[in-house]
């Protein structure tokens, strides 16, 4: 089976992003956004609005950590030098050699700006050759038009759909679409088409 240390601190870093751990320790850093952007959460399963939104959502994601089923990073800009938001790896799945990618979320001013490639590029890269994953997921409400468009852009292919899937934070039933990268795809083209863009959004 894959080894991998839930423990250990795993820093993916490019010129643009640099991804750490998330910590109890980074809820000052994360209250803005769930103050003044509570909409960012509007199609989540789990709601980050508010204070106390953004301390439950960082106590869930260390708890499935503990569990050994999730690794949470908080994301830091090196160009506005500050902390913008959060994603990580979850349901994770050593014996099969399986996880899924996701609980993505960035502040308003942050999305669009080439961010997520970026993001997106160190996780699957670190996915596929560091932990030796054979399929990455995605999932996402079918009414998040943008968090689609934003997988399909990195290279993800459709799979379908789980209709009426699961619960959202408002109460309302969602329908879920199912995305994946397999790792001979990402060692085929996908690594080498979201790397080239990358560094095409720095020209």
């Amino acid at each position: 089976m894959i080894q991998f240390d839930f423990e250990k601190t795993y820093t993916l870093e490019d010129e643009r992003v640099l991804l750490r751990p998330l910590q109890a320790s980074d809820l000052p850093a994360l209250i803005p956004f769930a103050v003044q952007e509570p909409d960012i959460w509007r199609y989540s399963l789990v709601s980050a609005a508010g204070e106390q939104g953004m301390a439950r959502y960082i106590d869930l994601a260390l708890a499935g950590k503990q569990a050994r089923q999730e690794y949470p990073f908080i994301v830091f800009d090196k160009q506005a030098q500050r902390y913008v938001g959060c994603s990580r790896f979850y349901d994770i799945q050593l014996e099969h050699q399986t996880l899924q990618l996701g609980y993505t979320w960035y502040g308003k001013s942050f999305q669009g700006t080439g961010l997520n490639s970026h993001c997106k590029f160190l996780m699957l890269q670190f996915a596929f050759e560091q932990m030796d994953m054979l399929r990455v997921e995605f999932r996402a409400d079918t009414r998040n038009a943008r968090s689609i468009n934003a997988m399909k852009g990195i290279g993800c292919t459709v799979e379908g759909f789980l209709r009426n899937h699961l619960l959202r934070h408002d109460g309302e039933r969602r329908t879920s679409i199912v995305l994946s990268i397999l790792q001979e795809e990402w060692q085929k083209n996908v690594k080498q088409n979201l790397a080239r863009r990358c560094k095409n959004l720095h020209k």
